[in-house]
């Protein structure tokens, strides 16, 4: 099967890392090292070869080196498909971040067309407890996975809501302000429900057909609305019947940003929500072997996985399963740990990658396997 993997990774003034150059092969990546050593910052800056904001969803400037505040960069050859791409990302002074492939300018889209890259981390262990806003953000990452032009249609309903709930603040009532806007929300909002449903629908089957070690979850998308108008007419139908509703609110009610992921541990029947603390882990790693395993047969390559200390919160018994179906996929997963003792199960099938700080800079350095 052709693999997706960076064989190289260079940091130049990213978060604590004043320089780093990795060699790499396609296997798993173990870090360790202490904590604040600055190991999540190299696997944010894998993250950035994909479309978005990054693992920590920072703001470009947040990731410059301080004091020196001159801007960062990240380089990485990607083998995607049988092809090798040099992928380049950088901010200047704060600016916005740029992009090259091959050494052509390109949007972040044009990202999500040659690598895949999905992430589990601790501000993610949360997820079933905690707001909507962050239930949507996983879901939406996912089906960005499965449709790159996810996050276009994405900013066009965010950007059309922006300009409608500017008019219901301001109690505009004349609705010939509100019929382009509602046909723009009415398209992008039916396209983003509907790759929302086939992600959904990608992640069941991949859980259906796996034998893990993990638990499955059942996943249905809600929403406080009722149901959720699925035809762009039917949408622009609902937003013209609300307005009255949302002039009273100020806001916008009906729309795929109202929509909320809801998960049941299957097996038992319980609300993700309400599972115990290391069961919700479990489905969300689950989540996210599901999401690889669909997305091998989808995109014809296992993706590049970002798993952030989800070692410690694992026994002995569920780490060595979790090493086992990384391999069995042939992903390249960049994992971190306090230590190399975390990853004694993987042995040879990955490579080792010690990070330590010293004054506020970051060093990596190679390790045998433990």
């Amino acid at each position: 099967m052709p693999g997706l993997y960076l064989s190289s990774l260079t940091l130049s003034h990213f978060r604590s890392h004043k320089g780093a150059r990795l060699s790499l092969d396609a296997r798993p990546v173990a870090i360790h090292g202490p904590n604040g050593a600055g190991k999540t910052n190299v696997i944010e800056a894998v993250s950035l070869i994909s479309p978005g904001r990054g693992l920590r969803r920072a703001a470009a400037q947040d990731m410059a080196r301080r004091p020196e505040a001159l801007g960062w960069k990240v380089t990485g050859h990607l083998h995607s498909l049988h092809q090798l791409h040099e992928v380049e990302t950088w901010s200047e002074e704060g600016a916005a971040r740029q992009t090259r492939i091959d050494g052509k300018t390109a949007s972040q889209t044009a990202l999500g067309r040659i690598a895949r890259v999905l992430w589990l981390i601790p501000s993610m262990d949360r997820l079933w407890i905690e707001g909507t806003e962050g239930r949507r953000r996983f879901l939406d990452r996912m089906t960005l996975s499965f449709r790159p032009d996810h996050a276009d249609v994405t900013l066009a309903y965010e950007k059309a809501m922006r300009e409608r709930n500017r008019l219901l603040k301001d109690q505009v009532r004349d609705g010939h302000w509100y019929i382009a806007l509602e046909r723009q929300m009415a398209e992008a909002g039916a396209a983003i429900h509907a790759n929302r449903l086939f992600a959904l629908e990608q992640l069941q089957a991949a859980q259906a057909q796996a034998e893990t070690a993990f638990p499955a979850a059942e996943l249905e998308l809600t929403t406080t609305e009722g149901e959720m108008p699925e035809t762009v007419s039917d949408l622009r139908d609902a937003l013209s019947e609300s307005r009255f509703r949302d002039l009273a609110a100020g806001r916008t009610l009906v729309g795929p940003h109202r929509s909320d992921l809801y998960g049941v541990y299957a097996a038992k029947g319980v609300p993700a929500r309400d599972c115990s603390t290391g069961e919700q882990k479990a489905l969300l790693v689950s989540l996210i072997l599901a999401n690889a395993r669909a997305l091998t047969q989808d995109f014809g390559a296992p993706p590049i996985l970002l798993l952030d200390e989800v070692a410690a919160h694992l026994d002995a018994t569920r780490r060595a399963a979790l090493y086992d179906e990384i391999c069995a996929l042939g992903a390249q997963a960049w994992m971190t740990g306090t230590g190399p003792e975390l990853f004694a199960e993987l042995g040879e099938r990955a490579q080792y990658l010690e990070v330590t700080e010293t004054h506020g800079i970051s060093t990596t350095h190679e390790r045998p396997a433990p």
